[in-house]
């Protein structure tokens, strides 16, 4: 069976065929495979995909797990009214 089309990220509906070739084209961390697939971005925050990613990772460069897994969290900070932003562009304007 062919797993290629497998999603990862549930969240942004990135399948592993897509990671693998980014980590053929030397793309070979967490955080750049985040910025241009925005895997780990969605309501889930990583939580699923980023495990799966870092193992994918793990095993085409041979580097440690832990060296691949960002210790580091950044939840939303916190929700925005669509009201505050329009206030923001009448104050700009």
């Amino acid at each position: 069976m062919n797993d290629d089309k497998t999603i990862v990220c549930r969240c942004e509906d990135i399948d592993i065929e897509t990671i693998r070739k980014l980590i053929d084209q030397g793309v070979t961390s967490l955080e750049e495979i985040k910025r241009i697939t925005r895997c780990g971005m969605g309501p889930c925050q990583g939580k699923t995909c980023g495990p799966v990613i870092a193992r994918e990772i793990a095993m085409k460069t041979g580097q440690p797990m832990e060296e691949i897994l960002s210790p580091r969290s950044r939840p939303p900070f916190g929700g925005v009214l669509f009201q505050e932003v329009l206030e923001g562009i009448d104050d700009e304007e």
